[in-house]
C-alpha cells in the first residue's frame, strides 16, 4: 500500500512553503495537511488540463489562528467562506484555499451548518468520495481515513464516503460530481450502489441552483471521453432531470469521436450543444434555467440555427461566403456540429478542410461606410442600412471583390433606384 509521495513540484514551491511554514509555526509540524485534488492527482501522477493545480489546505487550527498566523507571516488573507471555516490566502499571487477540520451538524441537501473539529477521520467522513478524502503531508505523508481512497484512485473507482444516500442527501450536486469524477477518473463498470442512490434521488437535483448545475455539467464534459459518464446519467434518469430539452446522444457521442480521434481540442461548451435540440426556444429556456453567461447562450443559438446549412462538399467560395455571414467561430462550431451528424460517407479530409479554412482565410472588410452612402443621396434613416445590405449582398456574390470603383457604380446603382 502506497503510504507516502514524493516531493511534488508545487509542494516544494517558495509560495506554498511560505503557507505551511505559516501554519505549522502555530501548530505545530503535521497541523497543515494538504488535501483532495492535488492530492489524488500526485497519487495518480496526472497534471489538470483545467489551469494550476488548486491546492487546498486543511488544518485542525481555527479560521481566526489561520488568519492571525497568515497575517504575522506577511500574507494576503481573504474570508472566501468564513462561515464554513475556509479562508483564502494569497503567496506571491497564488490562492490556497485553507480549511479547518469540519463536520456536518446539519444538512438540507444544498447547504450544510458545520462544526469545527480537530479530528481528521470526522473531517473525511463528510467528504464526497474515498479518492477525494485523502491527507498528504508536507514531508510526503500519505493519509487515508476512510481505507480505500487510496485503492480507488489508482483502480480508478469513484465511491462514496460511508453509505452513498446519506452522502447525496446532505448535498444533491454530489450526484453530478459523481458522474463528473466517473468521467475524469472512472475506469470500467461504475460503482453500483452509487448508480443506484443517484437514480433514487435524482429529483434532488432540480432543487439545486442553475449556476451550480451548469458548472458541474460543463466540467464534467470537458472529460478526455465523458461518453459513458453521460450514459450512464442518462439511463438513470439524471440528465433528464435537469435538462429535460437532452435527446440522444448520437451526435455528443460523434462529436467526441471526432475531437479525440482528430486530436481536436475538448470544447465542453460545444459538446453541451449537442445535448440541445436545434430549436432556439428550447436553447433559450435551457440557458435562463442553467443561468448561462450570454455569451455561451449567444454561442449555443449560433450553433443550432440552420439559416446556412453546411455540407462537406462545400466550394471555396460557399465557404467564404459562410465565413463571413456567421464568422470564424460559429462557422467551425457549425462544421464541427454537421460533421457529428453526417452520415460517414465523407471522408475526414473534407471535413477538416472545411474546418482549418476559417483559419486560413480572412474575410475583408466591407469597402462601403455610412458617408459613402449619404452621399450618394440616401438620406438619413432605415434607407442606410437597406441600401448597405443590398450592395453587401451584391459584394458578396462577387465574391468580395476588392474592386472599389465597381462597388461604388453598385452604389449609385442602387440608390438612383431608391427614386423609382
Amino acid at each position: 500500500m502506497t503510504d507516502s509521495l514524493p516531493p511534488q513540484p508545487w509542494m516544494t514551491a517558495a509560495p506554498t512553503r511560505a503557507v505551511i511554514d505559516a501554519l505549522e509555526a502555530v501548530g505545530g509540524p503535521g497541523s497543515a495537511r494538504f488535501v483532495g485534488g492535488c492530492v489524488r492527482d500526485a497519487l495518480l501522477k496526472r497534471t489538470p488540463r483545467l489551469g494550476p493545480t488548486d491546492i487546498d489546505i486543511a488544518t485542525p487550527l481555527t479560521p481566526d489562528v489561520v488568519t492571525r498566523a497568515l497575517t504575522e507571516a506577511g500574507l494576503k488573507v481573504v474570508p472566501t467562506g468564513i462561515e464554513h471555516g475556509t479562508v483564502t490566502a494569497v503567496a506571491d499571487h497564488r490562492p490556497f484555499e485553507i480549511t479547518t477540520l469540519r463536520r456536518d451538524v446539519e444538512t438540507d441537501g444544498r447547504r450544510a451548518v458545520v462544526a469545527f473539529t480537530d479530528d481528521w477521520a470526522q473531517d473525511a467522513a463528510r467528504r464526497d468520495f474515498r479518492l477525494n478524502a485523502l491527507y498528504l503531508e508536507p514531508n510526503g505523508k500519505l493519509h487515508d481515513p476512510t481505507g480505500g481512497g487510496i485503492e480507488d484512485a489508482l483502480a480508478g473507482r469513484i465511491v462514496f464516503v460511508g453509505e452513498a444516500e446519506t452522502r447525496i442527501r446532505e448535498d444533491y450536486l454530489r450526484i453530478l460530481r459523481f458522474f463528473r469524477f466517473y468521467a475524469w477518473f472512472g475506469k470500467g463498470e461504475a460503482d453500483a450502489m452509487a448508480l443506484a442512490a443517484c437514480a433514487a434521488l435524482k429529483e434532488g437535483v432540480k432543487t439545486l441552483s442553475g449556476e451550480r448545475v451548469s458548472k458541474e455539467l460543463l466540467k464534467l464534459l470537458a472529460a478526455d471521453d465523458p461518453r459513458a459518464a453521460l450514459r450512464l446519467m442518462a439511463s438513470t434518469g439524471v440528465l433528464s432531470a435537469f435538462l429535460p430539452e437532452a435527446g440522444g446522444l448520437a451526435r455528443f457521442d460523434s462529436l467526441v469521436e471526432i475531437e479525440t480521434g482528430l486530436l481536436f481540442e475538448d470544447d465542453a461548451e460545444l459538446r453541451f450543444s449537442t445535448l440541445l435540440p436545434d430549436d432556439r426556444g428550447a436553447v433559450t429556456a435551457a440557458a435562463q434555467r442553467l443561468r448561462l453567461s450570454n455569451a455561451l447562450r449567444d454561442r449555443l443559438l449560433a450553433a443550432c440555427s440552420d439559416d446556412l446549412r453546411l455540407t462537406s462538399w462545400m466550394s471555396p467560395r460557399e465557404m467564404r461566403r459562410a465565413i463571413y455571414r456567421l464568422g470564424a467561430k460559429a462557422f467551425k462550431d457549425r462544421v464541427k456540429l454537421a460533421w457529428a451528424a453526417a452520415e460517414r460517407t465523407a471522408t475526414y479530409v473534407q471535413w477538416r478542410m472545411l474546418y482549418v479554412y476559417a483559419d486560413a482565410w480572412t474575410p475583408p472588410p466591407f469597402p462601403l461606410d455610412g458617408g459613402e452612402i449619404k452621399a450618394a443621396g440616401v438620406p438619413e434613416g432605415p434607407l442606410v442600412g437597406r441600401v448597405r445590405r443590398e450592395v453587401e449582398d451584391w459584394w458578396i456574390d462577387l465574391d468580395f471583390t476588392d474592386d472599389k470603383l465597381a462597388v461604388l457604380e453598385r452604389l449609385k446603382a442602387v440608390a438612383q433606384g431608391l427614386a423609382y
